[in-house]
């Protein structure tokens, strides 16, 4: 198998090389490929590529479905930033910013319908498991993003309801993306649910770890200011996990989160937070559903070295610091 960095060279090749219309329909493509060119970790289609080679086939045969689950994810993204009205993505002005809100929602819209022409180019064999697979992933996305806009204005929210949120808008689509590879290489049932299993435990890690950095990271690894989470209200694993201690600790929450927006804030919570022992809490979290997503690659018939190549991108995902 190649290495990650392989793959992720391989897929931003791929997606350089797509060709869309001009001319009249320029307005509709133009913002599509200018979210495709914004770079990013490529790690979802790398983990359909790598499911593709483990499993005894051939990445090149799985590149239009890596591509459409790119595009996918991408598509998400550009609702996502006008539902939260976000101005900057990966240090640029977000679609809906750079052209206009109705333009970001079409050609959403239009990159939804390339995605799944995309992921639907396979053989006739194995074209239901895939459909299949891609379209209950999508709907588990949406699921869990009307959950996340539910939180907002959700006073208590228990950590099941968090984990089954994020489970939905992170976990489900690194799940899909590695189980369609599987499917692509020939994998059985039960190893292609199984890959499943470890793509959606390691999404959860994933996020968590993310909300982690996001109050106790770096600011100079990170990439972007810490306390953003603190600063917008966000329910994060840490704060639902503190409002679920009761008590005391709920009103010292709602004080701390009543602050202004503002510097003062993010200290307030997160010396909060710190008292409370979030940070470990957290930190055993992620560790805790990174032993299932291995648990789950570990069970299936992979050789030593296919199990360890996805070992290393787990541990590339949950282990980062930005």
């Amino acid at each position: 198998m190649k290495t990650i960095a392989e793959y992720s060279a391989d897929v931003e090749t791929a997606l350089r090389a797509l060709s869309f219309p001009g001319g009249k329909l320029a307005s509709l493509y133009q913002p599509i490929e200018y979210a495709l060119s914004a770079g990013g970790k490529r790690i979802r289609p790398v983990l359909t590529l790598m499911g593709a080679d483990a499993f005894g086939g051939n990445a090149s045969e799985a590149m239009r479905q890596a591509l459409g689950i790119e595009i996918f994810h991408n598509f998400t993204l550009l609702h996502d930033d006008v539902m939260d009205k976000s101005d900057v993505r990966r240090g640029r002005a977000t679609v809906h910013k750079k052209y206009d809100e109705n333009t970001a929602i079409l050609s959403g819209d239009t990159m939804l319908t390339l995605a799944t022409k995309f992921v639907a180019d396979v053989p006739d064999s194995k074209l239901r498991m895939v459909t299949d697979t891609f379209n209950d992933m999508a709907l588990k996305l949406y699921e869990g993003q009307r959950l996340d806009m539910d939180f907002e204005t959700s006073e208590k929210i228990s950590l099941n309801e968090y984990l089954e949120m994020i489970e939905g808008k992170t976990g489900s689509l690194l799940g899909a993306a590695v189980k369609i590879g599987a499917i692509i290489g020939g994998a059985s049932g039960k190893d292609a649910q199984a890959m499943y299993e470890f793509g959606v435990m390691t999404g959860l890690a994933f996020q968590i770890q993310d909300d982690w950095l996001d109050t106790f990271g770096d600011a100079t690894t990170f990439g972007k200011p810490i306390g953003g989470d603190i600063m917008n209200g966000k329910k994060t694993y840490l704060y639902v996990a503190a409002f679920e201690e009761g008590g005391k600790t709920v009103e010292a929450l709602h004080t701390a989160f009543n602050i202004a927006p503002g510097e003062m804030r993010v200290k307030t919570v997160t010396r909060l937070y710190e008292k409370l022992g979030m940070s470990e809490k957290c930190k055993k979290a992620v560790g805790h559903y990174s032993a299932k997503a291995l648990k789950a690659l570990n069970s299936t018939s992979l050789g030593e070295e296919e199990k360890e190549a996805f070992r290393k991108l787990a541990e590339k995902l949950i282990g980062r610091k930005k």
